[in-house]
């Protein structure tokens, strides 16, 4: 795994295979797996201070991270 908290495979460790097949299968689900994955290496890369952002920016990181993870939960749930 990577050192990166909130990976999707992280978050949904049931939905690996169902995501990876979705990746493939679901042009949609594969934008927000690679949105989600862009956003949440920003929001690792400030929280760690490598590229620092300004707070407010760093909340509105966050949560686009969460609207994106409560998406792919959505499609996840009913695949």
């Amino acid at each position: 795994m990577s050192n990166t908290p909130h990976e999707l495979a992280e978050e949904f460790p049931d939905k690996v295979e169902a995501m990876s097949q979705l990746k493939q299968s679901d042009a949609h689900f594969a934008k927000l797996a690679d949105e989600y994955h862009e956003i949440n290496r920003a929001v690792h890369r400030a929280e760690t201070n490598v590229e620092p952002l300004e707070e407010l920016a760093e909340v509105e990181l966050r949560k686009k991270r969460g609207a994106l993870k409560d998406e792919i939960w959505n499609i996840l749930a009913k695949a």
